[in-house]
């Protein structure tokens, strides 16, 4: 059996009951350890399970799938992921390759960020298409995400996006001369994603992202214990004069505010906002959202 098994967004506690069954009946545990982060360190999670863990880097699941397939007809062996196993492509690939290799496989979920973010006070049926954004560089800032943060806002839905972190990635250089020297882990903060977000509309000017008129909600470690999560709301404009330590340690999440707001909503971000009044003026006078 193949079990692909979430792990849920905080430590090694967050597994469920089921998912840390299966992790310690399995001959070999494999830890994914590229499309998010844990909180807590391997060694941890290794305690707590009572199993040695592998970590699978992007080459490992993406091109090695194989090997972490090997023998999974014969006997049990386990993929960890952070969040859910669904939250990203890479796992749907793997699965419909054991699937294509007559490997049975089993599924269990966990929390995510897909579901956690509710944490804001948004609610969750109102979120329209999540949207990843990238790191710009010198010669490459893509601007495509915007045409599906503009096909939500024409909805009024919310937009969540995933920033993204860069974890044992190689320079240009590196990659080129096919040197395995890696670049420090990076995490896009809330002020970066913001000015990318306020580039992009200047851009294309079609008042999807206008600064002043954007309500916003910036998450950092939801789901975290300790007094880790970290929530701040505000217009795009309030966010990005922030501080980076305002907004807590990675990972960052942002989610852009859809005009279809209640206002039970507003009253529940209303919490989190840099700026109380501010946040229920624009979300009154230019969200049209009655307010008492």
């Amino acid at each position: 059996m193949f079990y692909i098994i979430g792990l849920g967004l905080c430590d090694e506690k967050d597994i469920t009951v089921r998912g840390l069954e299966a992790v310690k009946g399995c001959s070999r545990v494999y830890l994914e350890a590229y499309t998010s982060i844990l909180m807590v360190h391997k060694e941890r999670l290794e305690a707590f399970y009572g199993k040695d863990l592998i970590l699978a880097d992007r080459d490992m699941v993406e091109t090695e799938s194989d090997e972490i397939l090997r023998d999974a007809d014969k006997e049990d062996v386990a993929l960890l992921v952070v969040g859910d196993p669904f939250g990203a492509t890479t796992h749907t690939d793997i699965v419909l390759r054991a699937r294509n290799a007559n490997i049975p496989v089993r599924v269990v979920h966990n929390a995510s960020i897909m579901n956690a973010v509710g944490a804001c006070g948004l609610q969750l049926y109102n979120f329209g298409q999540t949207v990843s954004l990238v790191f710009f560089t010198d010669t490459w800032r893509p601007d495509s995400f915007y045409d599906r943060v503009k096909e939500n806002a024409d909805l009024g839905m919310h937009t969540l996006l995933l920033l993204d972190i860069k974890v044992k990635e190689q320079s240009e250089e590196n990659l080129a001369r096919g040197r395995k020297i890696y670049e420090p882990p990076r995490y896009m903060s809330i002020p970066q994603a913001v000015a990318q977000l306020v580039e992009v509309e200047a851009a294309r000017g079609a008042g999807v992202l206008a600064p002043d008129a954007t309500l916003a909600i910036a998450v950092s470690r939801v789901g975290g214990g300790g007094g880790q999560e970290r929530i701040v709301s505000g217009t795009l404009a309030e966010l990005l004069a922030q501080p980076p330590a305002a907004f807590g340690a990675p990972l960052h999440s942002l989610v852009l505010v859809g005009r279809r707001l209640h206002h039970l909503e507003v009253e529940y971000a209303e919490t989190f906002a840099v700026d109380r009044a501010s946040w229920r003026r624009v979300a009154r006078d230019v969200y049209g959202c009655a307010l008492d």
